[in-house]
């Protein structure tokens, strides 16, 4: 049986794991409101750009998409536009830099190998976001194109998103891959974050819908406009891609130190009830020894 010290300083332990659950609990609900606020606010746009895209879309000029080019690339724009049978796909694992939060990586990643896993002849290679996912990919020796870490260390920056978007339409421009997939984290709620998987190349273009009705009059071509706006499209999904998963990360972390805390203090409890236990045996143990020895007196 252990004796009352032990008890106390395993209390005295546990006790200050708390205080440390709750901070973190704390200040993961105060970044978590600034991250909700940015991923709310980047779906509208995403929307409206692609109900732009929608509205360019059926007064496309196929010649001059295709001589169109991004700055500073050597493969014209509507390479991103092709469809090839998918022989090799890039999958963009966005995760967190930092533990602490629950299955929220361990969901993203099972995700990541099951995508990657079917069907059956595909190749797969990885790019990480995030050191938990490079750790990972590493430990298991799977291909690794890419990693970028210290991402969601401050606040998610849109050049982060361009830098990660250039790689994968340089990727795929040149048929490296066939295929990229993003694989992450979308905030529901507090409570919930869900697993979603996107295909970001090849560029699908939206349906025109209501937008074919309409007469548009156009200072600069169409085709142009849209040649611009396809970059920025695959740009805003993985920004957005970003902070989903950011402030996915923040809500994680506020319900897994919530739950620490709650383990922690009903730790607290039985560990003192033990330690009453002990004590008063202790005590017992005591006036039994008194009582015996007055009877052995008499």
């Amino acid at each position: 049986m252990p004796n009352l010290l032990d008890i106390r300083r395993r209390i005295r332990s546990v006790k200050n794991t708390q205080q440390i659950t709750q901070a973190m609990k704390m200040v993961s609900a105060a970044k978590l409101r600034r991250a909700q606020e940015q991923a709310l606010a980047a779906r509208p746009y995403a929307r409206q750009l692609q109900a732009l895209m929608a509205g360019l879309a059926p007064h496309l000029d196929p010649q001059v998409l295709a001589e169109a080019r991004l700055a500073g690339a050597d493969w014209a724009l509507s390479e991103l536009l092709v469809r090839r049978p998918v022989r090799r796909r890039r999958v963009l694992a966005i995760t967190t830099d930092s533990g602490l939060v629950g299955a929220f990586n361990a969901n993203a990643l099972k995700a990541s190998l099951e995508l990657a896993a079917a069907p059956e002849g595909v190749e797969s290679s990885y790019v990480a976001v995030g050191r938990k996912a490079r750790d990972f990919f590493r430990r298991r020796g799977l291909p690794l194109a890419g990693e970028h870490l210290g991402l969601f260390a401050r606040q998610v920056s849109y050049e982060a998103a361009q830098a990660i978007a250039r790689e994968a339409m340089q990727a795929y421009a040149t048929a490296a891959v066939d295929e990229v997939v993003v694989v992450g984290n979308e905030f529901k709620s507090v409570l919930q974050q869900v697993v979603v998987s996107r295909v970001l190349l090849p560029l699908q273009l939206p349906a025109a819908g209501d937008a074919a009705g309409r007469d548009y009059i156009f200072e600069t071509p169409p085709a142009e406009l849209l040649a611009a706006l396809l970059p920025r499209a695959l740009e805003t999904q993985i920004y957005r891609s970003l902070l989903e998963s950011l402030a996915s990360e923040h809500a994680a972390r506020m319900n897994a130190m919530e739950a620490a805390t709650s383990n922690a203090g009903e730790l607290i409890d039985y560990l003192t009830l033990n330690m009453n236990r002990v004590r008063q045996a202790a005590i017992t143990k005591e006036i039994i020894e008194v009582v015996s020895g007055a009877a052995a007196l008499e």
